[in-house]
């Protein structure tokens, strides 16, 4: 545990696998903090993402919270593996066994439900995503950005697409998980082309096993982060493309490439899509 302006911030391992890895992440409660001190947190913490979690009053019983999420790099509109940390450092904080935890979460202009059921030190969180916008790339952004990830030509899948949640990212599809496992991509020009593009960074994956199993990597210097170990947004922008396509359930693998193996689940139904993982909570103090 580590302090920033005298709170304490708990580091959470969001989307852990079978015990192990998840993407770590710097949960607290926010205060009058500005940016630039916000921005210092992640790296304070050994973290890429850090939530500043704000309580508010009661609705229909279920208490209320309000996250902000940031990187070294600034704000986020929204982050999915953050929320999935918040879910679990709030269960672990509140000191209930009330099962599953339920609560109601504020996201930029977006209100939506979340729980978490907790499993000793874990906790199996998921909440409701909102919309997710799915669009064809034009030629331009391809052909600027394609070249800076290193997939051989005959190595693409097909179904490539420009997602968006807040900040559009490409979807990547390539052939196996091997060619998945040995991309390099050169990090300064693929900055260079999403700063250039408005795009949030790349998310890479092999085409998804009958189950649904799909291995995945995201790319995201523009936000500072080269690789990140769990990218939740972007496996829900995932989940919509595939659901169009007939496959409602997906579980992605993805940090095995930096050493720290997580797993994200996600699910499309006619009440739209929810999106989950197994949180380590590392209990926090109760506050006042």
């Amino acid at each position: 545990m580590v302090f920033f302006g005298g709170a304490s911030v708990s580091v959470v391992h969001a989307c852990a696998r079978d015990g192990r890895g998840g993407s770590p992440t710097a949960v607290t409660d926010d205060g009058p903090y500005g940016d630039d001190e916000r921005r210092r947190v992640p790296g304070a913490a050994g973290a890429s993402h850090a939530v500043f979690v704000s309580r508010g009053p009661e609705q229909d019983g279920r208490p209320v919270f309000s996250l902000r999420f940031f990187t070294s790099e600034g704000e986020l509109p929204s982050c999915g593996h953050g929320t999935l940390a918040a879910l679990g450092y709030l269960a672990a904080r509140a000191d209930t066994d009330s099962d599953p935890y339920r609560v109601t979460l504020r996201v930029g202009g977006r209100t939506f439900p979340g729980r978490a059921v907790r499993k000793g030190p874990y906790a199996e969180a998921d909440f409701a995503y909102g919309p997710v916008e799915l669009r064809e790339p034009d030629p331009g952004e391809s052909a600027l950005v394609l070249p800076t990830l290193g997939i051989p030509p005959h190595a693409l899948g097909p179904g490539l697409r420009v997602a968006s949640v807040g900040r559009p990212r490409l979807l990547v599809p390539v052939a196996s998980p091997s060619v998945l496992a040995a991309l390099a991509p050169d990090m300064e020009r693929l900055r260079a082309a999403c700063d250039r593009l408005g795009l949030l960074g790349c998310y890479v994956y092999a085409a998804p096993s009958p189950s649904g199993r799909v291995a995945a990597r995201m790319f995201a210097p523009s936000i500072g982060v080269p690789e990140d170990v769990a990218n939740a947004n972007s496996t829900a922008c995932l989940a919509a493309h595939l659901g169009e396509r007939g496959i409602d359930r997906v579980t992605v693998d993805m940090g095995d490439s930096l050493g720290s193996p997580a797993t994200l689940r996600a699910r499309t139904s006619g009440q739209g899509l929810r999106l989950g993982g197994d949180v380590l909570v590392t209990r926090p103090p109760l506050l006042p």
